[in-house]
C-alpha cells in the first residue's frame, strides 16, 4: 500500500499567509455581496455597480414578485402545483421580418385564439390561488418571436422580461389580464420571457403558443 510523504514544515503556508489569504477570501467575499448579491437579489445597491451592470432592476422585480407572493399568502392559502411544464427543445427558428422593437404589444382586446398549427411550441399549464410560474425563451440579442397566452377561467398578474449575461430588463408588467399577444425581441443574449401569477380565487388554465427565433423554451420556475 502506497502512503505519501508528510509534507515538511518548511514546506507548510505561514501562520502570516494563511492569514492574508483569509482576510482577502473575506474581503472579496464582501465586495461581490454589496456589488453583485444585494443588488441583483434584493434590490439593494449601496455603490452603484448594480445599476451600472443592471442587476438592481432585477433584484428589485424579484422583490416586488415576492411581496404580491406574501400577500397571496396572507389572504389565501396557496395549494400544491396542479401541473408541471418541463424543458422543451424546440427546432431551429424562423426569421421574422420587420424592425426589431423592445416589446411589440397587440392590445389586450384584439387577442384571440390563433389556429395551433400555426405556432411552433404550445405549453399548457395550470396556476392554482397564489401559484406563480416562469417559462423562457432562450434568445440571441436581435432575435424576436410572436407568442399568444390565453388564461381560461380567470386572469393573471404578469411580468414580462429577460436576463442574462450581468444583464436584466423588464419589458411590461400588468395585473388581472385575461390574455396577451405580440412580438419579443430579445434587448440582448439571454432568456426572455413571462412570469404569470394567479391572484384570483380559484385555478386557472394558462396556455402559451410561440413561435420565431429561439433556440428552446423552457420552465424556470
Amino acid at each position: 500500500m502506497y502512503n505519501a510523504e508528510t509534507p515538511s514544515r518548511a514546506e507548510l503556508p505561514s501562520s502570516s499567509k494563511l492569514l492574508r489569504s483569509t482576510l482577502l477570501a473575506a474581503i472579496s467575499a464582501i465586495v461581490i455581496l454589496v456589488a453583485i448579491v444585494l443588488p441583483a437579489e434584493y434590490g439593494v445597491d449601496p455603490t452603484g455597480v448594480g445599476r451600472v451592470l443592471r442587476m438592481t432592476e432585477m433584484g428589485e422585480i424579484k422583490q416586488q414578485l415576492a411581496a404580491e407572493a406574501a400577500a397571496d399568502a396572507s389572504a389565501t392559502p396557496v395549494g400544491s402545483p396542479a401541473s408541471t411544464v418541463a424543458a422543451v427543445p424546440a427546432n431551429a427558428g424562423t426569421a421574422v421580418s420587420g424592425t426589431p422593437k423592445a416589446l411589440d404589444v397587440i392590445p389586450k382586446t384584439a387577442v384571440a385564439p390563433v389556429a395551433n398549427s400555426t405556432w411552433r411550441d404550445e405549453l399548457t399549464f395550470t396556476l392554482t390561488p397564489g401559484e406563480g410560474k416562469e417559462i423562457k425563451l432562450r434568445m440571441t440579442e436581435g432575435d424576436k418571436a410572436e407568442f399568444q397566452w390565453i388564461v381560461n377561467g380567470g386572469s393573471v398578474n404578469y411580468d414580462t422580461h429577460g436576463d442574462g449575461g450581468g444583464r436584466s430588463i423588464s419589458y411590461e408588467k400588468g395585473r388581472s389580464v385575461p390574455a396577451d399577444d405580440g412580438a419579443l425581441v430579445a434587448a440582448f443574449t439571454g432568456n426572455h420571457g413571462w412570469y404569470w401569477r394567479n391572484r384570483g380565487p380559484s385555478d386557472v388554465k394558462v396556455v402559451l403558443r410561440t413561435r420565431g427565433q429561439y433556440t428552446d423554451i423552457k420552465q424556470v420556475q
